[in-house]
Formats: structure tokens, sequence, C-alpha cells
């Protein structure tokens, strides 16, 4: 895996726009979205470094998912502002979307179809140029060490090679951002692994910029350069995953190497089920089940 997606039009286009060089890759101010009565978003303030693998942790409901669908534009930004290496997610809705690559948690793989199709099908929704779309598929294939297996449907993969197909499917258009909801959810080691494995070739190669969300303490602490904690709609802390068990180390008087993230984790997020009261998460009984056929799927 030593090929990684060329730069592309999203990045001449946001270059062509006037972006500082020092613009973080994603900045979130005072951003509030509400279900009925209940907020899912309360005042969130959040920075994302371009070129940095960025980990958005907490507990079901806190919150994260909302979040990421207002970034990725995929709900409207009621209160508060989003900009994506500058550009406003509100004002500049298209722009924006064509910065990022998006990866769900649920499946967005078509069975039905060879791993190449896929991957082509993602080119024309992106409206890759179709002088290019060949040369950008074999790129995203090779990126994820999905080439010799590119002719079999996507119904034949093992779990590990579905999540990296889905990670060709994002990587096609080269994008500058790309987010990750649960990238490794319900695989083994090696699969998830060889997921991580893909993402760091890639950046490698781009500098392109990770936010990620996952329940995998250790993922986060290996593989993020920073994390937020979140809950019950708030950023309860943020910094390096060494910073942030240190800093509860001293808190509690005990050992530093004897603190892990998980426990920061259940520091900052373990007081009640964060997810009983709030439509975020959680969702409805679809999407449970929806969660649950996707974890049952990538065993």
């Amino acid at each position: 895996m030593t090929t990684a997606p060329a730069a592309g039009d999203a990045r001449t286009e946001a270059a062509t726009a006037g972006e500082p060089a020092d613009e973080p890759a994603l900045r979130c101010t005072d951003l509030s979205y509400s279900f009925g009565a209940t907020k899912a978003v309360d005042g969130l303030d959040l920075e994302v470094a371009q070129g940095e693998v960025f980990g958005l942790l907490g507990p079901n409901g806190a919150g994260k998912t909302t979040a990421i669908r207002a970034i990725t534009t995929l709900l409207p930004v009621p209160a508060g502002k989003i900009t994506v290496f500058g550009l406003d997610c509100a004002r500049k809705r298209m722009q924006v979307r064509r910065l990022l690559g998006y990866v769900p948690q649920q499946l967005s793989a078509d069975s039905g179809l060879t791993g190449r199709e896929n991957v082509e099908l993602f080119a024309r929704v992106f409206d890759v140029p179709r002088s290019e779309r060949r040369a950008r598929v074999d790129e995203a294939l090779t990126a994820v060490d999905l080439t010799d297996a590119a002719g079999r449907l996507a119904g034949t993969y093992s779990g590990g090679m579905v999540r990296r197909l889905e990670l060709a499917q994002a990587l096609v258009s080269a994008p500058r951002l790309l987010i990750l909801d649960e990238p490794t959810i319900g695989l083994d080691p090696l699969a998830r692994a060889g997921v991580w494995d893909c993402i760091a070739q890639v950046r490698a190669g781009t500098g392109m910029t990770v936010l990620v969300t996952t329940h995998y303490m250790d993922e986060a602490d290996e593989h993020c350069r920073r994390v937020a904690l979140m809950h019950r709609g708030r950023i309860r802390a943020v910094g390096a995953p060494s910073e942030l068990r240190a800093e509860l180390a001293a808190q509690l008087g005990a050992d530093p190497e004897r603190v892990s993230l998980e426990d920061v984790f259940r520091h900052h997020a373990g007081a009640g089920l964060a997810g009983a009261d709030r439509p975020d998460e959680g969702g409805d009984f679809r999407d449970v089940r929806r969660t649950r056929s996707t974890a049952a799927r990538l065993r």
C-alpha cells in the first residue's frame, strides 16, 4: 500500500479561495442543535488543525453524531458557526462537500457491485472528471490494498475488506478532510489494525486531516494526536491523550503509568446513562437495528 490518491479539484478550489495557510481544517464556534426541547449539541467549540488526526470521543448520546452531521452539511446549522478550511458550512455547502470524505458508521458499500464498481459510483457522485476517473479509482483501490480483489462482488468481502472499500470510496475524490464515524466497529484486532494502516499510509502521501469518532480508547490513544471528550452536547476536555492521562493522574494522586485513556473517558462521561433522554447517538429503533446489523456484517 504505497500509492495514495493525488490531490484533486477540492484542493485546487480551496487554494484559489484565498485560504490562509494557518486556517484550521475545522472550526466549530458555539454550535448548538436541538431536537425539540432536547439539546443534542450545546454550545460546541472545537478546532482541528490541518494535517492532524483528531479523535472525537464520548458515550452514546453525547452529541457526536449530530455534530458530525452538521459538519458534513447533512444537517443545517441553526445556531453557531462551522467552517472547513475557512469556508462557512452554512453559506458554502457545495464547496465544503467537495473538501470532505465521509465514512459513516452504517454500511455504504453495495454488496451487489464489485469493489471497483462501488468506488466508480462514488467517483461519479463526487463529480470526479471523466478523464481522471479511472486513474483516481485505481489510486484509491491501491491505497487500501484492494486492487487484486477489485473485480469481486463486495458481498464476498471480509469485514475488514468492506471497511477498506468504504475508505476507498471516501478517498476517490481526494478529500482534504476525512471524517470517519466508528471506522473499525465490529472488526477483529487484525482487521482494525489494517484499516488504521491504510489511513496512516494515505495521510503520509497527502497530509490529509482526519476526524474520527471511536469507542476504542486504545485506537484513540495510539493514532490520534489530540482528542476531545464530549458529554451531553459539550466538550469536557481536549488535548493529547498523554496530557489528559497525566492531568487525571495528578488529580487522583495516581501513577501516570497506571492511568489509561479509558479512565479519562469514564472520569468525564461516567455520570449516569448519557443516552437515556437524548435523541442523538441512540436514535430510534431503526437506528439501533442498522448499527447492530453493521457490527454483525463486519464480524
